[in-house]
């Protein structure tokens, strides 16, 4: 195929065929990329000339647009709200297992309410591997469209009786600083798979866990539920063959769902598949009461959730619906001056051609899934609503294209299922993101997502009347040191440290981190907001973060996120972006028990300042 024919067909296909450059310049792709990513939209290149199917849709000129806009609660037209963001699994408690779960969830929902807040913000709570609980990062899932069992509240379940033995091994699990996943895994599973089948027999009745409510679960969630707790059985199968948990590694014959030997192994493992399913339901039944609670607590908004931007390459959801993902290819972000050679997330991404296709499309089903519990969802990557840089399998990132998504079909939906859902939007619109993105995702109602350190020019940090109306402001995420770390450069330490960053670089970063901490000071000052002279000791940076709070409070934005993590003066992060094995990530406890939260002094302080600023009308 000639040149010209090939871009013609790639442009066809929606993939662009310049990228960014760590310099801020176009860098033409190459042919071998452009093949290589349309061979990953599972398009045939040498006969597709003409060949229209898998294509997106070009979208229409900017005048012939009608806008669809996301659900706005209508109180949010005359106040402002808070809300406390934290992980589930961080949570640590007199009676969890050694991992948040949704009856903690529940309990700090009740405190939140108590103390004013309208919404409690979490990362992901996407299904993981089961058979291999390491793989804990909540943004690498398995499935977005199912549930994480390791967070159910087993004690609250009918028939559960604790014995010595167990309690003895619960009570080092609540000891540990970080979450031993395998651990957790181990006991909640023996002990789920024991109350299975004195359930199943229906021989315990509770009206929270009825089971008409379980087989109406099934109905419901079809060969999607289905096919899910079969992966699992098989991924726990391979585990023990030593095949691992992914699909990627197992034999031929079980990569496919369809398989006949899948379908024997069905047939050999009824009772198992039930018991995922049992799973799955128990997790839902438990969100939807810490979803009550919330909404009993005073919460206008209730639960947060949030939705990763892709799905493990080798989990149940690209096993079950391979037709629907991406082949040969992950989602990635080009070269930039802080990843010269650009970043493979290795992260399945929908096919363009099929996200919003049907009645029922793969993008509609997920977000319900999330919608279904919350009063607000946040979109990582909300760029991927109309881009997506794909990577090549086998190619370095600096080989890798951006691909044109259906933006206007996806708001589209995001409108119709927030409204069925009375679900306000947000989008992590940061980094990397096309010209007029967060024009287009304002005019849908959908918010911006504003971190303080972010938001800063050649002046210093913006004023905090600047900020956007339709937007979520906040000091960190769990990308983030808190506030704290920030000002003493954890972070910069960290990179350093984890070799992400080299010396020189570092250095540069501290010189540019003592500016940013005089800016900061310059703002919070010219806010009218008081500070110690010299903030250098835990007391006066307390006081630091309690002021900060109160900048972001009086912003114009809609929704203000305190961190909890801020209000327990972590010391270890959530998370090192550009580490794995370096670094415990997605594992760090709070040090502070749920039980003693009210006892902190930053608690007090920053949610006094919340209820000053944004008193509730």
């Amino acid at each position: 195929m000639k040149s010209a024919e090939l871009d013609k067909l790639a442009r066809r296909h929606g993939i662009s065929l310049t990228r960014p450059s760590p310099d801020n310049r176009e860098v033409a792709i190459s042919g071998e990329t452009k093949r290589k990513i349309l061979s990953a939209l599972k398009i045939d290149v040498p006969g597709a000339a003409d060949h229209e199917t898998g294509a997106p849709r070009r979208e229409p000129a900017p005048a012939a647009k009608k806008v669809a806009r996301s659900f706005l609660p209508d109180f949010l037209s005359g106040t402002r709200v808070w809300g406390v963001s934290l992980q589930l699994y961080e949570l640590r408690s007199a009676r969890n297992w050694g991992i948040g779960d949704l009856e903690d969830l529940s309990e700090m929902a009740d405190l939140a309410g108590s103390l004013g807040a309208d919404f409690i913000g979490l990362t992901p709570l996407h299904a993981p591997f089961l058979a291999d609980p390491d793989r804990c990062s909540p943004y690498e899932p398995s499935s977005r469209q199912h549930l994480n069992p390791l967070y159910i509240a087993v004690d609250r379940l009918p028939g559960f009786a604790c014995s010595p033995e167990l309690e003895r091994q619960l009570a080092s699990l609540r000891q540990t600083d970080l979450v031993d996943y395998a651990g957790v895994a181990e006991i909640k599973l023996r002990v789920l798979r024991d109350l299975w089948p004195v359930w199943r027999q229906r021989s315990l009745i509770d009206e929270a866990y009825d089971p008409a409510d379980f087989d109406a679960f099934v109905v419901q969630g079809g060969n999607s539920l289905r096919l899910h707790a079969l992966f699992e059985c098989l991924s726990f199968s391979m585990v023990e063959r030593g095949a691992g948990a992914g699909w990627q590694r197992w034999p031929a014959d079980f990569q496919r769902f369809d398989s006949a030997a899948v379908a024997e192994f069905e047939r050999g493992h009824v009772d198992d598949v039930g018991f995922h399913m049992w799973l799955q339901w128990l997790a839902h039944r438990q969100l939807m009461q810490a979803a009550d609670r919330a909404r009993t607590a005073g919460m206008r908004i209730g639960l947060y959730l949030d939705l990763a931007v892709g799905e493990a390459v080798d989990g149940s959801a690209t096993w079950s619906e391979p037709d629907t993902y991406l082949a040969k290819a992950t989602i990635g972000s080009p070269p930039d001056p802080f990843a010269v050679n650009g970043q493979d997330w290795h992260l399945a991404g929908y096919l363009p051609s099929a996200i919003a296709a049907g009645e029922m499309s793969p993008f509609r089903r997920m977000v319900s899934a999330a919608m279904r519990y919350a009063g607000a969802i946040r979109i990582d990557h909300a760029a991927a609503l109309r881009r997506l840089f794909l990577v090549p399998s086998g190619s370095r990132p600096d080989g890798g294209a951006y691909v044109r998504y259906p933006a206007d079909r996806l708001l589209q939906i995001l409108a119709e299922v927030s409204g069925e859902h009375r679900c306000l939007v947000i989008g992590e619109d940061l980094g990397l993101i096309p010209k007029g993105l967060q024009d287009d995702l304002a005019a849908a109602h959908i918010l911006s997502y504003r971190i303080l350190s972010y938001e800063q020019d050649e002046q210093g940090f913006k004023p905090a009347d600047v900020y956007p109306v339709l937007a979520l402001a906040c000091i960190s995420t769990h990308d983030h040191q808190t506030l704290a770390g920030w000002w003493r450069g954890a972070d910069i330490q960290a990179r350093y440290d984890h070799g992400i960053v080299p010396p020189d670089l570092t250095e540069k970063h501290l010189e540019d981190r003592k500016r940013e901490r005089r800016n900061l000071k310059t703002a919070l000052k010219a806010a009218g907001l008081n500070l110690p002279a010299r903030l250098a000791n835990e007391q006066t940076l307390r006081a630091l973060t309690v002021s900060a709070y109160r900048f972001i409070a009086r912003t114009p934005s809609l929704l203000v996120a305190v961190r909890l993590a801020d209000l327990t003066d972590e010391k270890r992060p959530t998370n090192v972006p550009g580490t794995s094995d370096s670094y415990p990530n997605w594992k760090p406890k709070l040090t502070v028990l749920l039980e003693d939260l009210l006892w902190s002094p930053l608690l007090k302080s920053v949610t006094a300042a919340m209820r000053e600023e944004r008193p509730k009308e």
